[in-house]
């Protein structure tokens, strides 16, 4: 029987999970997470093999916890399953630890087949996906090396200031301080050898980073 953690701020998603996962008689959830902080206490309590992981959730975003989950959890796999496309976050979370990522808009099949291939140590990622990792790897340009020298806080800050998010905004959802947002900001400018948003905004949309 593969256990499985389901992580995700909204009811109605975790809801849904449920019941495909539940479909299959190997599986089974036992455990579910509403924010990233709950996903590393729940583990302490739940003997987990497969983590189903959003990346954008209340108090600790899902890259951070997957890096403490390939930290201290090294035997627990996990899926990432967000709504955010593939060409955005992919690449920062197979590096941080992630056994397959896939977006929301998968069919419920693909679901299944990708817990079953992580669990049994493989790697999930789809077609689509694996020719733009061959196609990152090939290109090795400039604006390929641009973003990947930012820091995860600091490539969420930048994709969050391109599409129009007031300093005030990001400090709120980010739980973080309007100053901290701030020097984030001035990290990605100078990393980025940019100086506007409107630069960072057309970056973003050249390099298919925003959703």
């Amino acid at each position: 029987m593969i256990n499985i953690l389901i992580a995700d701020d909204y009811v109605l998603i975790r809801e849904g999970l449920k019941k495909v996962i539940m479909r299959d008689p190997d599986m089974q959830v036992i455990a579910e997470a509403t924010n990233g902080a709950e996903v590393l206490r729940l583990l302490q309590k739940h003997e987990v093999d497969v983590v189903v992981l959003d990346i954008t959730m209340p108090v600790r975003d899902g890259i951070d916890v997957l890096k403490d989950i390939s930290k201290y959890y090294p035997n627990i796999s996990v899926l990432i399953l967000t709504m955010h496309s593939e060409k955005k976050y992919a690449v920062r979370a197979l590096m941080a630890g992630a056994a397959g990522y896939m977006t929301k808009e998968s069919a419920a099949r693909e679901l299944i087949n990708a817990i079953r291939k992580v669990y049994e140590g493989g790697k999930y990622v789809s077609p689509e996906l694996a020719e733009h990792l061959v196609e990152t790897l090939r290109a090795g340009g400039k604006q390929v090396q641009q973003h990947s020298l930012l820091s995860d806080k600091e490539f969420q800050i930048m994709c969050k200031l391109a599409t129009g998010d007031s300093v005030k905004s990001i400090a709120a959802s980010l739980h973080i301080t309007t100053s901290t947002v701030h020097t984030y900001k001035n990290r990605v400018y100078k990393k980025m050898g940019l100086s506007t948003i409107p630069e960072l905004t057309k970056y973003c949309l050249n390099n298919n980073l925003l959703d």
